[in-house]
């Protein structure tokens, strides 16, 4: 048999989301050793710019929803859970909830960030540009979604609070 089809949904969904984190970790460690951690930063960003509108239109296709239908925050809702459902795996520590009008709450378990937990072992996470929230600003972005976010997280604030939880104020027409 094979393990494609000893595996459950979720075991799978965690094994891909693992290749493919670490495939980022390993890449953004190279660039941070080889260029230092504002060439890091910045190619991190502009990747995960680059690669927005690719991962949401295939999202779109795949729901049969338009940018137009998302603004509907119900609809934008549905879409993020279904996005967030195939690429956050559980191991990245993060949880979103929807606790008030138009609103995504995120917060990051007591195992604390991912990528938070990557940089400390090279001693940057002082100067860590956010790639994880930087990517859920370039879905809505890209969806053409304005939006409020609290705190408008830049440089990692893990470190500093001891936790990263805020939340993204959706502005819906």
């Amino acid at each position: 048999m094979r393990l494609i089809d000893q595996m459950s949904k979720h075991e799978l969904k965690e094994l891909i989301g693992k290749c493919w984190i670490t495939h980022d970790g390993m890449w953004f460690a190279h660039t941070l050793l080889e260029r230092g951690i504002e060439s890091a930063n910045r190619i991190n960003k502009a990747a995960i710019r680059a690669l927005a509108p690719i991962e949401i239109k295939r999202f779109q296709k795949a729901l049969n929803v338009t940018n137009d239908q998302l603004k509907s925050f119900d609809r934008f809702q549905d879409f993020f859970l279904n996005v967030s459902d195939l690429l956050i795996p559980d191991f990245m520590n993060v949880e979103f909830s929807f606790q008030g009008p138009n609103t995504i709450s995120w917060g990051f378990n007591e195992r604390g960030c991912f990528a938070y937990n990557g940089v400390k072992m090279f001693n940057v996470e002082d100067q860590y540009e956010c790639g994880p929230l930087f990517r859920i600003k370039c879905w809505l972005d890209v969806l053409g979604i304005e939006y409020e976010m609290e705190p408008n997280v830049s440089l990692c604030i893990m470190k500093q609070a001891g936790e990263c939880s805020g939340r993204f104020q959706i502005k819906t027409g």
